[in-house]
Formats: structure tokens, sequence, C-alpha cells
């Protein structure tokens, strides 16, 4: 069995929080749900950050450049190399493969330079501005477009990350590479970068201060709360955004107030986390509606069991396990819900699990029934595979009946396999520990382990 959702780091025995990395860890399989926003560089107090903000603008603009000088075919083409930015991962590709924009859509933002006067004698001040008067522009777009701009910095930085963790270069092949000197994208250079396994296709490292999921400037939020809707509809016509669209191009200034707006309040600008925690209050709130759940399948109470076990044990178990997935499963006719964490062994406890059961992946299987069955026991034994580990946790609502412990304790003595269970009073006292700061909730599942332990045979 396969591990679920595979990073580079798994991949190459490296076994490190997100938290303590600089960079997102990319995932092998499909594109990670974030974006590069140039205005964060924009915003950093880095100086290195504004200056490739400077160097990605200046590029833009000089495609405006080129169309002015009767280039404008170039530009086009060049606009269209540089729209997508597949070695970087970001999006939502579940192939962690994308499309280039069409060459209608490069020639309408290259005509931008041309129709709005403003853009034509000083060029973008933030080349994001494009997506309020191109259809089919969004944040996947801004973002492979800024990355490929400055696709230079991100080879150097992939190397220089790769290199302290030991992740292994191969000779590749790098597409869209963009030569500032030259000011031109070159197709098919060859350099040394980490390479996906699955494909064999170069991999690059983000900065993840660079990343939100939204960009600062962007459409939807012009849309929303800024763009003079009274002017552009008529009364009960549909407010489709190609009508504004339209409507900007011919009145600029309405987006220059909406970009300096956002300017002005830059320090608002925060890079969003690739995993956030419940606060407290709600994490007090998630364990109070699991208490109150009656067993079992009525009125939904499974299924919302199962929905906030997953929030608060992602929360709980956070930074020392990185959450992976929840998923779904079927066997023989029974549903089952699993919560997936990566092994990153960055708590002796974890380090232990994976030296003694191979764990590169923790399971929990969720329950809310009032009493776990020996065919609960077999099902999550069944799953524990040679790449997830054998070891798994139960979530249930109560502590196991005896025969149903000795099932456990018999699969320890037979096969080193370990199952342990997790009940209402274990998640309290997990949640009361995360709230007071003075201890870990991972200390709770290492409690149960080690009871488990004593009552094995020695």
């Amino acid at each position: 069995m396969a591990l679920t959702r595979p990073r580079l780091t798994e991949h190459h025995g490296i076994f490190m929080p997100q938290a303590s990395l600089q960079f997102a860890i990319p995932f092998l399989c499909e594109d990670l749900p974030l974006y590069v926003d140039p205005f964060l560089l924009w915003k950093s107090p880095s100086q290195q950050d504004k200056a490739l903000h400077l160097e990605m603008v200046n590029s833009f603009n000089h495609l405006g450049y080129m169309a002015k000088k009767g280039n404008a075919e170039e530009a086009v083409s060049q606009l269209i190399m540089g729209s997508e930015c597949e070695e970087v991962g970001l999006g939502v590709s579940a192939r962690r493969q994308g499309k280039r924009i069409s060459r209608y859509q490069a020639e309408e933002i290259v005509n931008l330079f041309q129709r709005i006067p403003q853009y034509d004698q000083r060029g973008f001040h933030h080349f994001e501005e494009i997506q309020f008067y191109i259809d089919g522009i969004s944040r996947d777009r801004i973002s492979d477009f800024a990355c490929n701009f400055i696709k230079s910095f991100l080879i150097d930085f992939t190397m220089d990350e790769c290199e302290r963790l030991g992740i292994p270069l191969e000779d590749c092949t790098v597409k869209q590479f963009y030569d500032p000197a030259k000011q031109v994208f070159l197709e098919d250079v060859p350099h040394r970068l980490p390479v996906n396994p699955e494909s064999g296709r170069p991999l690059l490292l983000v900065p993840k201060r660079w990343l939100r999921f939204v960009p600062w400037i962007s459409f939807d939020d012009y849309f929303k709360g800024y763009c003079p809707r009274d002017e552009i509809f008529n009364p009960g016509e549909p407010q489709t955004h190609i009508r504004v669209l339209n409507y900007n191009r011919d009145n600029y200034g309405i987006v220059e107030a909406y970009v300096r707006e956002r300017e002005r309040t830059a320090d608002d600008c925060k890079s969003d986390p690739l995993f956030s925690q419940l606060p407290v209050i709600s994490a007090k709130r998630k364990l109070s509606e699991i208490l109150k759940l009656a067993t079992g399948k009525s009125d939904g109470a499974d299924k919302r069991y199962e929905d906030a076990v997953v929030q608060l044990m992602a929360s709980l178990m956070y930074p020392h396990l990185d959450f992976a997935e929840d998923q779904n499963r079927t066997v023989s006719g029974t549903h089952i819900r699993d919560l997936i964490f990566y092994n990153n062994r960055s708590h002796p406890f974890l380090k232990e699990l994976f030296d003694d059961y191979e764990s590169k992946q923790l399971v929990l299987e969720i329950k809310n029934v009032h009493a776990v069955e020996r065919e609960h026991i077999n099902q999550l034994n069944r799953y524990m595979a040679a790449e997830l580990g054998r070891f798994g946790v139960l979530v249930t609502r109560n502590a196991l009946p005896k025969a149903r412990m000795q099932d456990t304790i018999d699969l320890w003595a037979g096969q080193r396999r370990c199952i342990i269970a997790l009940t209402d009073p274990d998640v309290t006292q997990m949640v009361e520990l995360f709230e007071s700061k003075q201890r870990l909730p991972i200390d709770v599942l290492k409690k149960k382990y080690v009871e488990f332990r004593r009552a094995c045979p020695s």
C-alpha cells in the first residue's frame, strides 16, 4: 500500500515537520493549493524580496516595451511561455500539470500597454492588475508568471535547501527559464535539481513567506467590495465579471484607487500558513460537541463525530504530526473514516514508533460506537500495510472491552502489530493539555502506548 499524499521529504527519508522548514514541502502526485503572491515580495522588509519583485515587474513591463518597438508577436510568444510553471507544484491540479494561456489571452494582455495610457507611459507597478482586464487570468496564473520571472532565484534557493537537508540533485532540463540579461525565456536549460520520482520532472522549492490562498490584489475582492456596480449594471441585470472587465479597461482610475487602497493596508497582508491550528476556544467547542453526541448513526451522529475528531486531532497533533489527509474507505460494505498523519519523527515517541513499527505514516481510524468489536480491530489491522507501518489508533468513545483488549494484545504478541484506543476521556485530556500549554497533547498518545505495552507479555 502506497503512502497517502507522498511528499518529497518522506520519499528521501527526511522526516522534518513542515513548521521547521523555510519552504513548502511539495507533494509528488498533486499540487499544493497555495500561490505565490507578488505583493508579499513588494511589501517585504527583505531587500532581496523587494529586488526580486522589481525584477519580475521590470521583466513583465519589458514585454510592453517589445510590443511598442514593433515586436508584438515575440512579446506574445514570450508571455505564453511564461504562463505555466509546473516545477513549483502550486495550484489545484491533481497531476501536477497545467496549461499555458491561449494566444488570444496573451494578445489581450500585451494590448493593455497600448490601450491604457498609464501602462503605456510607465508600465505596471503590480502586474497582478491584469486580472482586472483579462478574462481567465486569476491567482494561479499570477503565481506562475511570478515564479517563471524569478526562476533563477528559485533554482538557487532549491539547490541550497536540498544541500542543507541532503535531498539528492539530478541532471534535468528546466523549461521556461527566464534570462534577465537577455530578457527572454529560454527553453530546455540544463540544471541540477531534485526530481519527482513519479514523473522524473524537476521540482522547485518555494519560500513559505511568499504564499497565500488568494493574492492581496484580487479581482474577487475588487468585485465584492470596490467596483462601482451602479455604474456598470442596470437594475435587475445579471452582474457578470465580463461587464466589469470591459468597464475597467475604460476606467483605469477605479482600478488605480483600489490598488492604492491595498497598498495602504499592506500591513494586513500576511502569508497564509500551510496549516492553521484551531484556537483553544474552538477546540473546547469541538470537544463539547463530541461529548454530547450519542453513539451510533442516528441523526447523523457518526458523521458529525468523524468531522469533529478530524478537525480536533489535526490541531492537537500539530506540529509534531503534519496532517496528511482524512479519507473514506469501505470494507465489506462498512464505511470507515481514517485520519492520516506524516510521521516526522520530531518527538522521541514518534521516532520510537518508526523504529519499532516502521510507521512512516500514522493512521487513526474513527469509530463512533458504544463498544469496539472484533471486526473493527481486524479492519484496522488489515489496513496497516508495509508502507504505513504496524501501528494504528482507534479513536472511539469508550475503553475497549476486555475481550477486545485481549485481541490487541494477542496481535502484538503474534505479529508485533500495535493498536491502541483513544477514548472520550483521553481526547478530553488532550484538549486540556492543548489549552494549558504545559505539556503536549501527543503525550496522551504516548501514555496510552505505555499502558498498552505494560499489558503485553514481555
